[in-house]
């Protein structure tokens, strides 16, 4: 992610306002919200994990999307990635702080999805009919 100068962008968009075009919040909702990244929150909410243990627990996602999701959310400072220095190598990731709070409101979403899962089905259902 390109470094952005925040005293170069208008009032407005210091703090950040996604439906702007060029506000980087955009790329940043973009991380968090992809299909790989709310389930890497998800998990991480959970606590530390291998990369083997993300893949395992995160149905679906290959070995190369995993690790770019995971890329972006260390630089966006919601992940700490920990290289132990052993053969072979031993990689941890959890998250920061930032990340915690991020994550919280990524469970908040996806247990609202959960929990509402019937009712949605039904309505697609019904519009299908």
């Amino acid at each position: 992610m390109p470094q952005v100068n925040t005293e170069k962008l208008p009032a407005r968009l210091r703090r950040g306002e996604v439906l702007a075009a060029e506000c980087p919040s955009r790329e940043i909702l973009n991380h968090v919200t992809s299909r790989w990244g709310v389930l890497v929150l998800t998990v991480l909410m959970e606590g530390t994990h291998r990369f083997s243990d993300l893949r395992r627990k995160i149905g679906g996602v290959s070995e190369k999307m995993l690790a770019q999701t995971l890329q972006q959310l260390e630089k966006d400072g919601f992940v700490d990635r920990i290289a132990f220095p052993v053969v072979p190598p031993h990689v941890e990731y959890s998250l920061t702080p930032m990340g915690v709070q991020i994550g919280t409101q990524v469970d908040g979403l996806v247990d609202w999805i959960e929990s509402n899962l019937p009712k949605i089905l039904k309505a697609k259902q019904k519009r299908l009919d």
